[in-house]
């Protein structure tokens, strides 16, 4: 919340710097400078506003690096879940003995496809797709699409790795 605060600050005197110095310019071309300042004061004034600017640029420079590190950091956190959830799919996949076409109606039903698009895309009848989907459902012991998904989420948020499925298989 402090960062806030500071880059909030730093945005403000940044706008006051440039405003000096646009109203600055635009006073000399159209002339509207009603009274002079002495020039001691001015060059204080623009040493400041100088200042301000470069120090708000140099907070720039460090909140865009924090936020590409933050990203990037995300990313890995992503990379890292997907790469564990692709093992622990494959893991529960080997321990329910899935053929190879029950495994592609699994993770087509696990990605949300429809009977007529796995049939589709497998070149299969919707009837062959339908069979493979009810001997995944009993092999993993659940009654529909939404229930297979939740046995992957439940494990990942559990914090379940294949490590552990196997031991479980082993016991």
């Amino acid at each position: 919340m402090q960062e806030r605060y500071i880059i909030l600050t730093i945005f403000i005197v940044q706008a006051i710097c440039a405003f000096f110095f646009v109203s600055d310019i635009l006073g000399s071309v159209i002339g509207l400078r009603a009274s002079p300042i002495a020039w001691q004061t001015r060059e204080l004034i623009e040493i400041l506003a100088a200042v301000g600017l470069l120090l708000g640029l140099g907070l720039g420079g460090i909140a865009l690096n924090r936020s590409l590190r933050h990203r990037q950091r995300a990313e890995d956190k992503l990379r890292r879940a997907s790469s564990a959830f692709v093992d622990v799919l494959e893991e529960r996949f080997a321990i329910w003995s899935l053929t190879p076409a029950e495994r592609d109606v699994a993770l087509f039903l696990i990605k949300g496809l429809s009977i007529s698009d796995i049939a589709a895309v497998r070149a299969t009848s919707e009837g062959t797709v339908k069979a493979q989907m009810g001997a995944v459902y009993r092999k993993a012991g659940v009654s529909g699409a939404a229930q297979l998904l939740s046995l992957f989420i439940d494990d990942l948020m559990d914090g379940v790795t294949v490590e552990t499925l196997r031991d479980d298989e082993a016991a």
